[in-house]
């Protein structure tokens, strides 16, 4: 079962052609900016995401943004109604995965996220059975680390019971589910202290974490040092 779409556009009509063009995929619908940044912020699979530039509300290139930021692996399709390059250039630069304009070519836009999402599953071709199912989890993971995301979330997504999951995913990674988990987290919190400027309160908040003591002492279980020692140690780094 490969990844969802969630389609984000505030026209009615063209997300319902959308959906129909793209018959087979598993697709979700926003009508806002907003709307898109509620779903995404839920322990979801979605791996494509089609947006929209011009809309109400926070615009297509302030969501772009603000999905990179957070989730910079999340594939995202640019959609523009101007034939100005300008808004490609600007989608591009914050890190767009790619763009389309309006009127849409449905057979480019479907070539597109078909590419994407079967780029995702390249790493099944040489596997069989369960060990395709473990990947999967592991993109999974990679994509909601940053939400409270429990195992039996996770096993509804692969058909699989949590303990039968638990099992084999050591038996496939060499490490418990939960570490796998905090190890993926860990490098996210490493990115967000080195490429941001967020305090170490708001980055344990977009880890899901309810205090950043509990985040600080996680961090420092796995790298030794700190939050705050770790954003000083690098930037020390660069200064040399």
């Amino acid at each position: 079962m490969r990844s969802k779409v969630l389609i984000v556009d505030d026209d009615e009509i063209l997300r319902s052609e959308l959906r129909d063009f793209l018959e087979g995929e598993q697709v979700i619908e926003a009508e806002s900016g907003e709307g898109a940044l509620n779903i995404l912020r839920r322990v979801n699979d979605i791996g494509v995401v089609i947006l929209d530039v011009m809309m109400g509300g926070v615009s297509g290139l302030d969501v772009l943004n603000a999905i990179k930021k957070d989730n910079p692996k999340l594939v995202v399709i640019i959609v523009t109604g101007t034939s100005s390059k300008d808004t490609a250039i600007e989608a591009l630069k914050g890190h767009a995965d790619d763009y389309i304009e309006k009127p849409i070519n449905v057979k480019r836009l479907k070539d597109i996220v078909e590419r994407f999402l079967d780029g995702e599953s390249l790493c099944e071709i040489n596997y069989h059975g369960i060990k395709n199912k473990i990947q999967r989890v592991k993109n999974f993971v990679e994509r909601n680390c940053y939400k409270k995301i429990r195992l039996n979330d996770i096993a509804a997504e692969v058909s699989l019971s949590p303990k039968y999951l638990s099992r084999v995913f050591k038996q496939q990674v060499g490490m418990d589910f939960s570490d796998y988990r905090l190890n993926i987290q860990m490098d996210r919190a490493k990115n967000f202290l080195v490429k941001s400027d967020y305090n170490v309160n708001e980055v344990a908040e977009k880890l899901g974490y309810e205090n950043s003591q509990s985040f600080s002492s996680q961090f420092k279980k796995i790298t030794s040092l700190t939050p705050t020692a770790y954003r000083n140690k690098v930037q020390k780094k660069k200064r040399r």
